[in-house]
């Protein structure tokens, strides 16, 4: 079956380069926030009324999985359990940020997101079959960003609001259309945490997020697939690059 270029691209090694280089800008981080005399760039940027930029981000996601009454019903005794597999993916999009007070500011960031969600049905005669759900999602997060004083060329700040989705590509492994009749359309909430770092020509903030579903991905328990389970829910871990 033929994948996403861009998530065949994105594998274990991506994200150990990722953290290494959060881990690097963690130091810069703690360097700058102790540096008493250190220089600030761009000392009034977060003045701006409005502020635009643009984001990447690399991300791992699954669904949590919740059986059905029918998984422990004796028609059910061959099905051991059903597992979902964390699949790494990548996101790009854009930001409007708008400032609210001194620590506190509104964003919307429209995006593209590139999923694979992946779930193994174990058996107890040990046979195994995986469903493989892939899709490309316009996602638009509208978050509220609490920020801390600025110290140096650092500032850190959470944040957290909600995510509705719309599907605008997918595609499916051979059994998967016609084993699973998975929604279009997903709604999540998010939290996060993250640092903005100051330059004298841009801002970079690097930020991890986990999102999670409260809307039921499946949309019907017809078919084999489907009967040992009620629901599917998403939750993803994404760590974000955004420029400003």
């Amino acid at each position: 079956m033929h994948t996403f270029d861009l998530r065949n691209m994105l594998d274990i090694r991506r994200f150990k380069i990722v953290f290494c280089l959060l881990f690097l800008m963690l130091g810069n981080a703690q360097a700058q926030l102790f540096s008493k005399w250190a220089k600030q760039h761009n000392p009034n940027y977060d003045n701006r009324f409005f502020s635009y930029g643009f984001q990447v981000s690399v991300h791992t996601t699954n669904y949590w999985v919740k059986y059905s009454d029918r998984f422990v019903t004796p028609k059910m005794d061959t099905v051991h359990s059903v597992v979902s597999q964390f699949r790494p993916g990548f996101i790009a999009g854009f930001l409007v940020n708008l400032r609210l007070g001194e620590f506190f500011d509104f964003r919307v960031t429209p995006q593209a997101g590139f999923y694979g969600l992946t779930l193994l049905y174990r058996y107890t005669n040990k046979a195994t079959q995986s469903l493989l759900v892939e899709s490309t999602l316009l996602e638009i997060p509208m978050l509220f960003k609490y920020k801390s004083e600025r110290r140096g060329n650092v500032r850190m700040y959470m944040l957290g609001g909600v995510t509705p989705a719309f599907q605008l590509t997918g595609k499916y492994s051979a059994s998967t259309s016609s084993a699973l009749d998975i929604a279009k359309e997903n709604f999540a909430l998010n939290t996060g945490l993250g640092f903005d770092f100051y330059y004298p020509f841009f801002k970079l903030s690097v930020e991890a997020r986990f999102s999670r579903g409260v809307a039921n991905m499946l949309k019907s328990q017809n078919g084999a697939f489907a009967a040992p389970i009620t629901s599917l829910y998403t939750n993803t871990f994404a760590v974000y690059f955004i420029f400003q």
